[in-house]
Formats: C-alpha cells, sequence, structure tokens
C-alpha cells in the first residue's frame, strides 16, 4: 500500500498533551470532536495510529481515505 491521506476523527476536544503523540498529524479541535489529517506511510502505520487512539483512551468516530491532507499536496517522500 503506497501513502495516503486520512482523515481520522475523535470524539471531544483533545487537547496539546495528548495531540503531540500524534506527531505529523494536522489537528482541528472543533466544539464536538477533533479531527486529524496526514499521509499514513502504509497499513501497518494505520493499525498503530489506531491502536495509539485506543490506548490512549479517546473514542474513535471515523476514519476515511480523503484526496489530499491540509496543506499538502502530495506525500513525503520515501526513504
Amino acid at each position: 500500500m503506497p501513502p495516503a491521506s486520512y482523515e481520522i476523527r475523535i470524539r471531544g476536544k483533545v487537547g496539546e498533551p495528548v495531540l503531540a503523540a500524534f506527531g505529523d498529524l494536522h489537528a482541528s479541535v472543533r466544539p464536538a470532536e477533533t479531527v486529524l489529517r496526514g499521509w499514513i506511510a502504509d497499513q501497518a502505520a494505520l493499525h498503530g495510529l489506531l491502536d495509539r487512539i485506543l490506548s490512549l483512551g479517546l473514542e474513535l468516530v471515523e476514519v476515511r481515505q480523503v484526496q489530499e491532507p491540509w496543506g499538502a499536496s502530495r506525500p513525503p517522500p520515501r526513504g
């Protein structure tokens, strides 16, 4: 699986200290949810990200592949 852009929605507002656990993903905190968006390298990285969400006790609302993350037109270079 080549890198792909994903949007991940988490219920509630996630604070800055917890958002730091999501590295290069862009976050948008809204009144009822937090939206993470960015490039995910492969399926293993996606599963690791989802595991991190669960281990932090966050409630996952939705995961979907999108055209591109905010402010980025292509995936980061491989290597």
